[in-house]
């Protein structure tokens, strides 16, 4: 794995890629593989300016190849996570109808709770199906912010 981080206006962001495509996002604190060789590749670097011009407001879909590792339901959850039109959110319940399990809402939750590519698949657009903000691996006050970059909430 190679992993480069970027100081941004969320604070400081790892984005991690094998094989040219992204794998991981670490924010605020998530511990990074201490094996990971820290470089600055083709498609990291790509993946950053993506992520400074989604902050600037300039990006609204990103266009990375992304190859998030999990269960093969996770995988639907994250694909469906992506359908999410930026500045609007979908609730648990709806994701996991739109994963092919409209009764696996909680197993949703566990998925978005694992993504491992943060913002990239934009897991901070998932809220409760009253509306609330439920859950997000970087902190409550970051998934508002993201919302609020995006303009909702």
């Amino acid at each position: 794995m190679k992993l480069f981080f970027y100081q941004t206006e969320i604070g400081k962001v790892g984005i991690a890629e094998e094989g040219g495509s992204i794998t991981n996002v670490f924010l605020r604190g998530d511990p990074a593989p201490p094996d990971a060789e820290v470089c600055e590749t083709e498609v990291i670097r790509e993946a950053a300016r993506q992520l400074y011009a989604y902050f600037a407001g300039d990006l609204r879909e990103f266009s990375l190849p992304l190859a998030p590792r999990g269960s093969e339901f996770m995988k639907k959850v994250w694909k469906a996570l992506c359908e999410v039109p930026y500045g609007r959110t979908a609730s648990y319940k709806e994701i996991a109808a739109a994963a092919g399990n409209p009764k696996a809402a909680r197993a949703v939750g566990q998925a978005n709770n694992r993504n491992p590519i943060p913002i990239f698949i934009p897991c901070h657009r998932i809220i409760g199906s009253d509306g609330s903000l439920v859950g997000y691996g970087g902190g409550l006050d970051l998934k508002k912010k993201l919302l609020e970059m995006e303009g909702r909430n």
